[in-house]
């Protein structure tokens, strides 16, 4: 008796017409979910998704000699597919509401708290320590209109600010500015040259730490070179965290 269950179930399981069925009504279940949520256009990829993979499970057997059988799990394997992926898409459907603001602001604190530790990892070989992204820097040289030296011996460069090299050239792919080099250094020498200013780190590049600095008077050095028009704004960087924001 029980041979002939299982023998119905795997019959079942492979005929064209039972597993063609199976399929409408799971997607007829999915569809009706989603657009009683609300949220039919977002399924559509998912329904496609899970129409294909239920495809290449019912897909029938090739004709001729009969396959040979595995195990004995193989005529459960259709029907759990099925059920499995039913549950899954009903789940999914009638819990996303309630999932997707927690996966989201979890995705968002993980990618903060990554951004932290690479920023802190990037910047642990500087001078300032690695758990201070506020330092204090006495301007002991001005090496070109971005970058200075500060007396600990730290190396300092101006967060999105691109200025040409000291012998007049560009690095390919950065800003190049239409001011020599001399100008640009010697702005930076003006507003920070022998002075003590406040930076707050924003990376590392190189053997350098990018920072954001002010003089002693809250003059953001930065903005104040770019705005100056002896070097330019890097783009790129303003984008990850934007200079000028007190003018």
């Amino acid at each position: 008796m029980r041979r002939r269950y299982f023998a119905r179930i795997r019959a079942l399981g492979q005929d064209r017409v039972v597993q063609f069925l199976l399929m409408v009504v799971m997607l007829g279940v999915v569809g009706s979910l989603a657009i009683r949520l609300g949220r039919s256009l977002d399924w559509i990829s998912t329904i496609l998704a899970w129409a294909a993979a239920i495809f290449l499970l019912a897909r029938p057997r090739k004709v001729g000699r009969p396959a040979k059988r595995h195990s004995r799990e193989a005529p459960w394997m259709f029907p759990i597919a099925v059920v499995a992926v039913m549950a899954a898409c009903f789940s999914a459907t009638l819990f996303w509401s309630d999932l997707h603001p927690a996966l989201s602001a979890g995705l968002q604190q993980l990618a903060s708290k990554g951004a932290e530790t690479a920023s802190r990892l990037a910047g642990s070989t500087a001078a300032p320590s690695s758990e201070d992204l506020t330092f204090s820097c006495h301007v002991t040289e001005v090496h070109d209109g971005d970058t200075f030296r500060c007396a600990d011996g730290a190396r300092v460069r101006l967060h999105a600010v691109a200025a040409r090299e000291l012998d007049g050239t560009c690095s390919p792919g950065h800003p190049c500015p239409a001011a020599s080099a001399t100008s640009a250094r010697a702005a930076l020498d003006h507003l920070a040259g022998g002075q003590t200013i406040q930076c707050l780190r924003t990376g590392k590049s190189y053997d350098r730490v990018t920072a954001i600095c002010w003089t002693s008077s809250g003059r953001e050095i930065n903005c104040a070179m770019v705005r100056s028009g002896t070097t330019l704004l890097w783009e790129n960087f303003n984008r990850q965290l934007e200079i000028c924001r007190g003018f």
